[in-house]
């Protein structure tokens, strides 16, 4: 049934995956277009949502949904990372259009307790910030460089504060022309964990993808811009489960029993059915990587070394090096 996709879906804060998920259930999709291409050994997705219709099917906002999937960062030597960091630079540029006397806010979403909700904490680790530069000894600084500040805001179960009334407050007081948002995301596909980067300019709610929803940050809720950076971090139990079947399936010869019966289900219905069935284990499980806190790293530092090459304009990776030193 095509309506069926619609219920209980398969957590994802990937507008690539959702796409995917109704491209299968439907003919077509009006009113969202998509194109890709590859560079470096990065296969770029651009999706774009573009009616009310198409919104309320994506269950995004009207906007740009821009996917990165990379190479196994496992694998990839400092100099590929580099060159990821500059296929995502080329990609943000599409995104947030500067002048030389642009201000940036950059808010690095989660808990940096917690190693796969880091993510942004990490990131804000490595940026190269410099409005206190600006204030104090603007006759010192190179041409090319901005006026960038950066906060980790925490959670509300730690500070009590909802993410947003402490943005904007920050907002108010450094008036920024855009806001970067990053947060870690969750998402459908194993595949997909730690080796795909999510762009977008329409903002991001924190916690959406494990079904935590908080106020969002948006350009609505802040009045300036806001472009979401995430990655996801974590898949649904359940989603293991039904792709643990696809695989049982596919390298079983001669299907038997509840196997057999399953096997013929197709993706939507045997995840609801594993839903239904295990839902007093498996609700509110969420699975990561064993080696997260070193794909963190990693990760965290290609986002970095993007955003601080997109808002620093005739600097290199070295530079920021030095400056982080």
């Amino acid at each position: 049934m095509k309506g069926a996709i619609f219920l209980n879906i398969k957590r994802t804060d990937l507008a690539l995956e959702m796409h995917e998920m109704l491209t299968e259930a439907a003919d077509e999709l009006s009113g969202v277009t998509k194109e890709t291409e590859e560079t470096e050994g990065v296969k770029i997705s651009r999706i774009k949502i573009g009616t009310k219709q198409a919104e309320e099917k994506m269950g995004r906002p009207i906007g740009n949904y821009i996917t990165l999937e990379l190479p196994d960062i496992n694998l990839t030597l400092s100099e590929e990372n580099e060159k990821i960091s500059t296929v995502l630079k080329n990609e943000l540029k599409k995104l947030i259009h500067l002048n030389d006397n642009s201000v940036i806010l950059i808010v690095g979403l989660g808990n940096r307790h917690i190693t796969p909700d880091a993510l942004g904490p990490c990131v804000i680790s490595k940026l190269m910030v410099t409005r206190h530069l600006f204030q104090y000894i603007p006759e010192q600084l190179d041409e090319g460089l901005r006026s960038v500040s950066a906060i980790s805001p925490g959670v509300l179960g730690i500070t009590g504060i909802e993410t947003v009334e402490i943005v904007k407050g920050i907002v108010d007081k450094v008036r920024p022309d855009y806001v970067i948002a990053i947060d870690a995301l969750a998402a459908r596909s194993v595949d997909r964990i730690i080796s795909t980067v999510q762009l977008t300019d329409t903002g991001i709610s924190p916690g959406a993808g494990v079904g935590n929803n908080r106020k969002g940050l948006s350009e609505d809720t802040l009045g300036v811009p806001v472009i979401a950076i995430g990655i996801p971090t974590v898949i649904d139990a359940a989603t293991i489960t039904s792709d643990t079947i696809d695989s049982l399936k596919e390298n079983m010869q001669s299907p038997l029993g509840v196997i057999g019966s399953i096997s013929h289900m197709d993706e939507d219905e045997r995840y609801n059915l594993i839903r239904k069935s295990a839902d007093e284990k498996l609700t509110g499980f969420i699975v990561t990587p064993k080696d997260i806190d070193s794909l963190i790293e990693k990760t965290s530092k290609i986002v970095a070394d993007g955003i601080n090459l997109t808002l620093h304009e005739n600097i290199t990776l070295k530079d920021t090096e030095a400056f982080l030193s």
